[in-house]
Parts: C-alpha cells; sequence; structure tokens
C-alpha cells in the first residue's frame, strides 16, 4: 500500500499544518482569537465552545481544538471574492473546478444570480435577490416546493425557516442528516422512544470497553480519539470494526499531551475488518458469543427489555459458519472481541455512517442495539448508544422542526401557539429529489450546505436540480451545488459565519447539549447578511401578517424564546440570554433503565442477517472521506493517514489488484450499474473482495437506493467491477 505520509495521527504535522492555515488566514494570532470567542465549535458535533470559551468543551477541559476546527476556522477568514471574479469566470470554466478549488476562492460578499441560458453569474442587490425568491414562491404550488437545511446552520435561522414553510404551506422541509444519520435516528427511536444518544460526555470517562463501528474519529472527529486513548490508559478496551485498517484508528500522537505527541499512543486493542455490508452478521456473532458464554445480563433483559426471548433465540439459531462467511472475519477474531464485551463491566457503542449508508442502515443499528442490551449496557453510567454526529448543529436544527414530520407534541404546540398547520408528513430529502427528477418542483430553498454533492447518482442528481425553476442558496462560500446543482434560475445569497453575527445564536451537540455562540466582532467585508436576517426579509415579502410574528423574529432572542414555548425539551431557551446557562435537553439521556417508549422498556427486534451479495468479478464497493476534507468540503487533496497525494484512486487489497493483472497507480476505470470512473490503483489494508473510493467524486457510481426505512443511501454499500 502507499506509505502513509505519516507514522501515526495527530502529532507535529498537525501542529505545523495548524500553523500554515494560521498564515494563510490572516495570522497565527487572528486564527486563535477567533477559536477563542464564546462561539460552538463550527465542525463536528462533538461540540465544544460557546459560554465557557472557544476551545473548552462541557466539561471545562483545555485546550479541545483539532485540524476540523482549523480547518473550517481558516477557510470562514478567506478574502471576499471580487466581482472580477464572476466577469472572468464563466459557468462552463467553473464546472471544471473540483471542490477544493471552489472552497478556496473566497467567501461570498454579495449577491448572485445566474439564469438559464447566460454563461456567467452576474452580482444582484439584495432586494432583487429576496424579490425574485418571493415572486417564485408566490408562483408555485407549496407542493411544489421543498426547503432543506444543512447542520451548520443556528437554531434559530432553522426554526424562522421551517416555520415560514409551514406557514407558507408546504411540509416539504428536510435537513442534511437524512442523508447520514437518520437511520440511527430511526433505529434509536424504536429502541427507545428518543432518537438521539443516550449518553453525555462523562460517559466516556466511566466506560471501560467502547465499541467503535463503522466511524473513523481520527480523520473526521480527532478529539474523540483523546477519549479512547485515555480509556485505554486507566485499562479499558477499545474495538474497532471496520473494513479498512485506519492509521488514526491504530496511532495517534495528541498534540496537547506531550508523552502522546513524543511517542505515540495506541488507540485500539482489537480490529476487526470484515466484508463491506456485513455489519448485521458481525454484530450477531458477537452476540451469539455472549449468549453461549452465559454472559447475558438476565435481570436487565428481564425487568427493562421488549423482544429478547425473540432476539436471543435467533442468535441461538445463526450458524457459526453462516456467520463467519458473511462477515469474513475469522473465529479467533471473534472471539477475542466477545472476551473483551465479557469481561467490561461498562461499555458504549459509538458509530457513524459506515453503519447508516446501507439499504438496511437501520438494522445495523438495530443489531448493535441488540448486542448492547445483552450486556445491559442502555440505561447506566458509562454504558449506552452513541451515534457520532458530523455537522456541528445537524441535531438541533432536526430538534427545532426542520424535518417533514414533527413529533405530535411539536406540531400540536405549533397550531395551538402561533397557528401554523404543522401535522401530516411531507417529502424527505431523496423524495424531493425524486420531485424533481420528474420536473415536480418549481422552488428549492438550501439553508446552507450542498444538496448536488450529497446525493448518489451524482449525473443524476445534477440533472433532477437542474429542472428545477429556481434554487436558493444561503451559503459562505463557493460549492459544487451552486454550479452542478443549480436551477433554471440560480440564486446564491450571501450569510454570516455563527462567529460574525451581530446577535447570540445557539447550537446542539450529538450529547443533546445545547451551546450558546455570541457572534462577534469578525465581520466580513461585503453585503453578507445573517441567517435569520434573509430569511425574516423573505417572509416579510412573502406571507401576509399571521398569528407568528415574523416581524418580530429579526431578534433572534425572541425566536429563542418562541422555540421555548413549542419544541419540547426547550423551556430552558427562554432565559439563555439572560442566564447564560447552557443546557442539555431533558427526556434523552439515559442513566437509569427506564426508556421513552409507551412501557418505558427498550423495545428490540429480530434482524435478519442481510449482507452485500456480489456476483463474479464484483468487488464490494464502500465511499468514505479523507483526512483532508469534512463532508462535502474539500480542503486538501493529499489524504496523509492513507499517503494518497491525489483523490481520483481505487483503494484495494494486493490478492485483487494481482489477479486482476493491476500494480500500484495503474490507471483502471470502476464500474457500477450506475455509472463509471476514472482512477488508479493504490493498495490499501481492505479484506480481499472489498474497495473503497473518496466521496463525493466516487458519487458518480452510487446507485439510488435507499433504506426503506430511513431514506439514507447505500454509499457504503454497492458492487463495482474494475478492469
Amino acid at each position: 500500500m502507499p506509505k502513509p505520509l505519516v507514522r501515526a495521527g495527530g502529532g507535529f504535522s498537525a501542529i505545523r499544518y495548524s500553523l500554515r492555515k494560521g498564515r494563510e488566514a490572516g495570522g497565527v494570532l487572528q486564527l486563535y482569537r477567533r477559536l477563542r470567542s464564546r462561539n460552538a465549535c463550527k465542525t463536528c458535533a462533538l461540540g465544544m465552545g460557546g459560554q465557557r470559551g472557544g476551545m473548552v468543551n462541557e466539561q471545562g477541559r483545555f485546550p479541545e481544538v483539532c485540524k476540523k476546527s482549523i480547518q473550517a476556522q481558516a477557510a470562514d477568514m478567506q478574502r471576499p471574492i471580487p466581482e472580477s471574479f464572476f466577469r472572468d469566470h464563466s459557468l462552463a470554466e467553473l464546472e471544471r473546478w473540483s471542490s477544493m478549488q471552489l472552497e478556496a476562492a473566497g467567501r461570498l460578499a454579495f449577491p448572485l444570480a445566474w439564469t438559464e441560458g447566460t454563461t456567467h453569474f452576474r452580482r444582484i442587490d439584495w432586494n432583487e435577490a429576496l424579490d425574485r425568491l418571493a415572486a417564485e414562491l408566490t408562483a408555485a404550488a407549496p407542493e411544489q416546493t421543498f426547503f432543506y437545511a444543512s447542520g451548520r446552520s443556528s437554531n434559530e435561522a432553522a426554526f424562522l425557516l421551517q416555520t415560514l414553510a409551514r406557514a407558507y404551506g408546504t411540509k416539504n422541509i428536510h435537513n442534511c442528516s437524512c442523508y447520514c444519520h437518520n437511520a440511527s435516528s430511526v433505529a434509536l427511536a424504536r429502541m427507545l422512544g428518543s432518537g438521539t444518544g443516550t449518553v453525555t460526555l462523562d460517559d466516556l470517562d466511566r466506560a471501560d470497553l467502547v465499541l467503535l463501528a463503522g466511524a473513523n474519529p481520527a480523520s473526521n472527529h480527532p478529539r474523540l480519539i483523546v477519549k479512547l486513548v485515555e480509556l485505554r490508559k486507566r485499562g479499558g478496551t477499545v474495538i474497532v470494526v471496520n473494513p479498512l485498517r485506519e492509521l488514526g484508528l491504530v496511532r495517534f500522537r495528541i498534540p496537547s499531551r506531550v508523552r502522546s505527541l513524543l511517542f505515540g499512543s495506541g488507540v485500539s486493542d482489537i480490529y476487526l475488518q470484515p466484508h463491506v455490508g456485513s455489519d448485521i452478521a458481525v454484530f450477531k456473532a458477537l452476540l451469539k458469543g455472549v449468549v453461549e458464554r452465559n454472559a447475558v445480563q438476565r435481570v436487565f433483559v428481564t425487568d427493562h427489555v421488549e423482544g429478547w426471548g425473540a432476539v436471543e433465540a435467533d442468535a441461538e439459531r445463526a450458524s457459526w459458519d453462516e456467520l463467519l462467511e458473511a462477515s469474513g472475519l475469522a473465529r479467533a477474531d471473534v472471539d477475542r472481541a466477545v472476551d473483551a464485551i465479557v469481561r467490561a463491566r461498562r461499555g458504549l457503542a459509538l458509530w457513524a455512517m459506515g453503519l447508516t449508508h446501507h439499504e438496511h442502515g437501520v438494522l445495523n443499528v438495530a443489531a448493535l442495539g441488540n448486542l448492547m442490551a445483552a450486556r445491559g449496557w442502555v440505561g447506566a453510567p458509562g454504558c449506552g448508544l452513541m451515534p457520532i454526529r458530523g455537522h456541528s448543529n445537524v441535531q438541533g436544527v432536526g430538534s427545532v422542526g426542520f424535518s417533514p414530520a414533527l413529533k405530535q407534541a411539536f406540531a400540536d404546540r405549533m397550531r395551538e401557539v402561533y397557528g401554523v398547520p404543522a401535522d401530516g408528513k411531507g417529502l424527505d430529502t431523496y423524495g424531493s429529489m425524486e420531485a424533481a427528477a420528474a420536473g415536480q418542483v418549481r422552488v428549492a430553498v438550501l439553508l446552507g450546505g450542498n444538496l448536488y454533492s450529497s446525493n448518489p447518482d451524482s449525473s443524476w442528481a445534477g440533472a433532477a436540480l437542474r429542472r428545477v425553476g429556481c434554487t436558493a442558496a444561503i451559503s459562505t462560500k463557493l460549492n459544487q451545488g451552486h454550479i452542478h446543482g443549480r436551477g433554471r434560475l440560480q440564486l446564491v445569497l450571501p450569510a454570516l459565519a455563527r462567529d460574525e453575527e451581530s446577535q447570540e445564536t445557539t447550537q446542539e451537540s450529538m450529547f443533546n447539549f445545547v451551546r450558546l455562540s455570541d457572534g462577534g466582532s469578525f465581520p466580513p467585508p461585503g453585503e453578507a447578511k445573517s441567517e435569520v436576517e434573509i430569511v425574516s426579509a423573505l417572509a416579510a415579502r412573502l406571507l401576509p401578517s399571521g398569528p407568528f410574528p415574523f416581524e418580530e423574529m429579526t431578534s433572534h432572542r425572541a425566536i429563542r424564546e418562541a422555540i421555548a414555548r413549542v419544541v419540547p425539551g426547550f423551556g430552558a431557551m427562554a432565559e439563555i440570554d439572560t442566564t447564560r446557562r447552557e443546557f442539555r435537553i431533558a427526556g434523552r439521556t439515559f442513566h437509569e433503565p427506564r426508556f421513552g417508549t409507551p412501557s418505558g422498556r427498550l423495545r428490540l427486534e429480530v434482524v435478519p442477517t442481510t449482507v452485500l451479495r456480489v456476483a463474479d468479478g464484483e468487488l464490494r464497493m464502500m465511499t468514505l472521506r479523507s483526512e483532508g476534507q469534512f463532508n462535502t468540503v474539500v480542503y486538501e487533496e493529499e489524504d496523509l493517514y492513507r499517503g494518497n497525494v491525489r483523490r481520483d484512486v481505487v483503494m484495494m487489497n494486493r490478492e485483487d489488484a494481482a489477479r486482476l493483472g493491476l500494480g500500484e497507480y495503474d490507471p483502471v476505470t470502476v464500474r457500477s450499474e450506475t455509472g463509471s470512473l476514472g482512477a488508479v490503483v493504490s493498495f490499501a489494508d481492505l479484506p480481499p473482495g472489498n474497495v473503497a473510493m473518496y466521496y463525493p467524486e466516487a458519487n458518480v457510481l452510487v446507485p439510488r437506493r435507499v433504506d426503506p426505512a430511513s431514506g439514507t443511501p447505500a454509499f457504503k454499500s454497492f458492487a463495482v467491477r474494475i478492469s
């Protein structure tokens, strides 16, 4: 395989990179000031910052910062894009630009418009932009529209825009979690009666075992690695389940710990590398081992669980030969993991899109939940289920209503307090894309994000969005969605980042912890506006006066008071401006075995052993992100941890390459049922029969198949051929 460009994750290379980004952003001191301001981190939902100050987590630990935080902050400190840029670069030229090139072009500084039949974006003023968007929405039937939000937006902007959408008359309201952790939310809601993680950050300090499945926090959530290293230091065990052996999940140099920085720290004890798409077989094999060792917590499953008898019987009936063949694991490796699980007293399950990006993502999470329940590891301190969420407020935008369906109590309050209709269910993200492909969408309003690059089958996604009458994107920087996912009228509206806002905003972490961000005195040059200001101005043009006082909602405090009145669990939001007291949402953390289901018991389900089947000559493909990117945003072409200096690679096992007569760096064509893509071979530590490529470039290969229970596409589980 290519030699990694570093010998461990993190370390001096991360420090040097951070200093370089500081210089690029206008100075290391300037970057430090922005990072230390009282604002929530802009990247992952692990969360830090807020009223304790930047680079401080809810436990008061400092410095809590990583390359992802620095990449996002430095990108927001870029110079504004001048008007001449859009005169000099035609749309046809921008279509050839990569994600990294568009991200590095600079900050959006004024509204833009592109109209079908023209060759360039042109600058327009705010009145023209908002008047045109309001006119397009007025001319469209509400069911011919959809509203989409990124998880980087604030609770205030998301709540206000979803309220506008419902008052306007559409239920087609959804956010980026539909394509990432919605499978987790569906599975957890079935199991627990609550769709979020069950733990707090403190639980990571109490556990003595972590089962990390389908996630690579060394690249995507680096601060989480500190918790895993600390767990091992106090005698605990970390089990990794991941088809690809990742350098940062084996060894990591923590920059804030001198000994670790100098000598490195081990991250995992047991590393299972199953076939792509075989997670259910893995978890059922582990469960079968627990049952056979008489290690089931009988009091827990008897007193606090529904459905255990059927789950246990299913595990007992399962054939070891079939489970091992399906997973590709050796019995000895499974037994080592079972031994560790049986020895441990308190365990946590952590996972990301390696479990959810499948046609059976909900069932993957359910199977993992069955294993945890067998040991009594749900509903106790130091135990629980923890989906590792991506964007810093992806959980928050869903909590405040940016979803095709609201919980009944929330919908009732919206109607009773403000007269806003909120019953029923609209289209989710994939449903809206299908409607766009069928020519049934006239207007799409996009609050941040990059919907185009988030979709399977990129050719189909681009064609679908180009059939939309008007797409309006509220963004801080250019991305490929503005170029390839444009409607016949494309409006791009420049927005401020949260630490540039003149008023406070709030964000919710994966631990159900709500932070208050102060904003700051860092507005970029140009005409960018607050997201709330943009939504309020649109409401003034679009909606008549009504029970919901949109005219008062330029005040973020007024929005927070409205949230407190109608959103379950957010009552503390009403006083946060006065108390400055950040809070945890009630009813979601389970440290006692009393759950949110009607019976108060954990609900388990028998999960069929579903695996990805491939024909002769086919390989199992998963897409993944690099150390140099965050979600669809690419900051660097190189991937330090995997040794790749370019992104057009197909990572594969040496045995597969030899069988196909291929050497490293040989050019190949990768084909799926959906499309084809040129690449070069890169050897990687994957089980034979499995390959990997980078997202979002490889989305052109991803079939349009989704989990029927969650609507989440199968980005990490499909068949390809290589020639």
